[in-house]
């Protein structure tokens, strides 16, 4: 075994830094199925943003806040393209700026701005409380948008008096090929991927929306799949939809890398079969120490074998749990492949006129 996430599969659903959340778990032995749930526009010419920053300029606002980091960058790279980049950064360094986390932080200092003050749980909650304690009432607010409306966000500070000004600097939209990310939600429904990844909340209601079976989709994830967000924020839409998810301590990719490569592992079922120690994962298993990746057919097989713990299962319900079905003798050929794959073939027992079992203690 090389890492300690060999032998698991994780899906990935990010398009943004997919690669190097990649890289990450490959480097820990992972697995990695991809379907990007979204893609990032860029609105550089989009009309909505000119005419916000025209506006800004005209009449400069009494506080900024900055989302995100990309965000706050494209918006000064879009006004540079439109000549406005010095009448931006004038009409901004009067405000008071508030970036979410040290991302958005970073790209305030390198438009030449300095912040105020910003959320240590870089959250949106905590920063529009901040904004409230202030006082908003009578007071003009930029809000960099992060690819989807905030509309609670925005209606509570206009509930509170301010005059909210919304920039619109980037939009998520499906991605132009959605055959990956249906690939990745058809593996999870089939029990193929062991955790499923999300930085983004906009990435999360994508999935869900995606999935031809919402309910096979969500029972799943509450009951099979480890779920893993990046934060609070990207968790919303699943945690709405009752589906359990971990989050690391700090927002980073890094750190739910980490997060992940601990808990998938003490999650996984363990097994005693024929004297030998027997793990699970998504396309393998691990024989005594040893990593033995299991192709589709004859995993399927063994799942329906587990979940019968020692108890005889018929040939006619091994057929029904193949992914792609067919006669009683690919039964007998999906549990040759399964002996051969864990190198023990006496695991698996042959109950004569009756079926298949492991060679456990019925449960």
């Amino acid at each position: 075994m090389t890492g300690p996430l060999a032998g698991f599969t994780i899906g990935v659903t990010a398009a943004r830094r997919a690669d190097e959340l990649i890289a990450m778990l490959e480097r820990k032995g992972a697995s990695v199925l991809h379907g990007p749930a979204l893609r990032i526009v860029p609105l550089p010419d989009d009309a909505t943003l000119h005419a916000a920053t025209l506006e800004l300029v005209a009449s400069p606002v009494d506080v900024v806040v900055a989302t995100t980091a990309i965000g706050f960058r494209g918006w000064f790279e879009a006004a540079e393209g439109w000549g406005l980049a010095g009448r931006l950064h004038r009409a901004l360094e009067g405000a008071v700026v508030l970036p979410r986390g040290p991302k958005a932080k970073g790209a305030v200092r390198a438009a030449g701005l300095v912040e105020a003050w910003s959320p240590s749980s870089e959250s949106n909650a905590e920063l529009l409380q901040y904004l409230l304690r202030m006082g908003v009432s009578g007071k003009r607010v930029a809000v960099q948008l992060h690819g989807e409306p905030l509309p609670d966000f925005v209606n509570t500070l206009a509930a509170a008096g301010a005059e909210v000004v919304e920039i619109p600097v980037y939009r998520w939209e499906p991605p132009a090929d959605l055959g990956p990310l249906q690939r990745l939600i058809e593996a999870v429904v089939a029990g193929q991927v062991d955790a499923l990844t999300f930085t983004s909340a906009p990435a999360a209601s994508s999935v869900l929306r995606t999935a031809p079976d919402f309910g096979a989709l969500v029972s799943v994830l509450r009951r099979d799949v480890l779920v893993v967000g990046v934060g609070a924020i990207t968790a919303g839409p699943l945690v709405a939809a009752g589906i359990p998810v971990v989050q690391p301590a700090r927002s980073r990719i890094g750190s739910m890398v980490r997060e992940l490569a601990l808990e998938l592992p003490s999650r996984a079922l363990r097994l005693r079969i024929a004297s030998l120690d027997m793990e699970m994962r998504a396309q393998a298993v691990v024989i005594d120490g040893e990593l033995r990746p299991v192709a589709p057919a004859p995993m399927a097989v063994l799942r329906t074998l587990v979940a019968a713990r020692g108890r005889v299962v018929s040939r006619q319900d091994l057929l029904a749990a193949l992914p792609s079905g067919g006669e009683e003798h690919a039964v007998e050929t999906a549990i040759g492949r399964l002996r051969t794959a864990l190198g023990s073939p006496q695991m698996v027992c042959t109950v004569v006129k009756r079926g298949y079992r492991l060679a456990m203690e019925p449960a």
